[in-house]
């Protein structure tokens, strides 16, 4: 199908799902904020897909923002970066909200930072960016420029974007997808991006088209986001960038579930996006993309959101990597007497965090803070062979199989009801009216399998 054909308003999806209640009046007329300095952030060396990092600094060396503090031996890594300008303290660990234990450097900023508030929010985001003559970046330029800056996926994956990106000669590339659906409730991070920064994400898709050697470049983005669409397709007018509207149902951020509602092509079972030609990177990375080839800066802040029922204050907030889930909930104004649950991430696909000290990375889209009615939920009872969780499941599982599976400790079943293909998105538990554990159980599949 032709660039020419693809601008279209008609609203695309894909097959099933489900529809939660959105919750994103919360959060999302909140305009960008930035998080005032903490005293002391953690660089995880581990925050990606792939092999972890290998620290560079030593305890007590003076760091600037922006100085390698990790670097990346593998192809599968990606460079961390101080995001604070400070002294380096004795290597620690810490506890991700997967519950994986990694290595971090702590860094104790100093007093003055170069940066601050509205200043860095414009540093970041603010200026010009020229969407014209883009092509004088080699495609190689491009992809050395995300390596060196340390860009993964900001959606959540936090798979390595140069990897993605990387032109290969055996899977040319036809068309690069920006994800700017955020079909998670309550998030709206990358929804004020696209407000407030759609200059930046624009020149980033441009680029991304540029490197991996695209034909096309498109940008989808959910109906409820009227405003997002308008923006984007008013910034668009003079390039070959198609905004296409999508319905508003969850996944539909989904890689899989994006590119058969976009494209109408199908990820093959066990492949990735790269085997059918597309390549798919999220609305934040994209302006970060913009940002390392543009102006040489490495990743180093992200915009996430803080929100909920159990939250003061709901607000996005411009974060800088490592920073701690309690500094960020003090900027919101601290939680409520009935919170009762915080979320990495939304509630559908995040994890229940234990504690506040867990580090931001560059995957973390935001936190969620559940009130006691938020969470409440019937008492769990025996399966009704009632068949919900197979209408809804994106992937065409039969997620029950998947869970009775894990319960009997049947590895084999796991395997031959394709418990690798899940995507872990939640829509079987949100339609059980049983209320089981559909996900964890998976989850544990997965590790049993593996």
């Amino acid at each position: 199908m032709s660039i020419a054909a693809r601008r279209t308003t008609r609203r695309r999806t894909f097959a099933r799902g489900v529809h939660p209640d959105e919750q994103k009046q919360l959060a999302a007329g909140c305009p960008i904020e930035a998080l005032p300095t903490p005293p002391e952030v953690r660089i995880a060396l581990l925050q990606h897909l792939g092999a972890p990092c290998q620290a560079t600094v030593e305890p007590r060396s003076e760091v600037a923002v922006g100085d390698v503090v990790g670097r990346a031996e593998a192809f599968v890594s990606a460079p961390v970066h101080a995001s604070v300008a400070g002294t380096v303290a004795r290597a620690a660990m810490a506890t991700l909200p997967n519950g994986r234990h990694v290595a971090v450097v702590p860094i104790r900023a100093a007093e003055q930072q170069p940066l601050a508030g509205e200043p860095l929010i414009e540093d970041v985001f603010g200026g010009d960016w020229p969407l014209e003559r883009l092509d004088r970046y080699e495609p190689l330029q491009i992809v050395e420029a995300a390596r060196a800056a340390g860009l993964v996926g900001q959606g959540g994956a936090a798979f390595p974007t140069h990897v993605k990106l990387s032109p290969n000669q055996q899977k040319p590339i036809a068309t690069v997808l920006v994800n700017g659906c955020e079909c998670e409730p309550y998030l709206a991070a990358d929804y004020r991006l696209m407000l407030e920064a759609p200059a930046p994400v624009l020149a980033g898709a441009l680029l991304a088209g540029r490197a991996a050697g695209a034909a096309e470049v498109i940008i989808g983005i959910e109906d409820n986001k009227p405003e997002a669409l308008e923006t984007l397709r008013t910034a668009a007018r003079r390039t070959p960038v198609v905004v296409q509207p999508l319905k508003t149902k969850y996944p539909q951020g989904g890689e899989k579930q994006l590119i058969a509602a976009v494209l109408n092509k199908v990820v093959p079972g066990g492949g990735l996006p790269l085997d059918i030609g597309v390549v798919v990177i999220n609305i934040g990375t994209a302006a970060a993309l913009a940002r390392a080839v543009l102006r040489g800066k490495p990743l180093t802040h992200r915009v996430l959101t803080v929100s909920g029922g159990g939250i003061r204050r709901p607000r996005n907030l411009l974060v800088p990597i490592g920073a701690s889930y309690r500094e960020l909930i003090e900027a919101c104004g601290g939680l409520k007497e009935d919170a009762a649950r915080v979320v990495a991430g939304g509630p559908m696909m995040g994890f229940t965090v234990g504690g506040l000290d867990v580090p931001v990375t560059k995957g973390t889209s935001g936190v969620t803070v559940l009130s006691r009615e938020e969470i409440a939920k019937a008492a769990e009872t025996p399966c009704v062979r009632c068949g919900r969780c197979v209408e809804v499941c994106p992937m065409g599982l039969v997620p029950t199989k998947l869970a009775l599976a894990t319960r009997v400790r049947n590895a084999a079943l796991a395997q031959r009801y394709h418990v690798a293909a899940c995507i872990e998105c939640g829509c079987c538990a949100y339609a059980c009216p049983a209320k089981l554990p559909l996900v964890q159980l998976i989850r544990l599949g997965k590790i049993m399998t593996s």
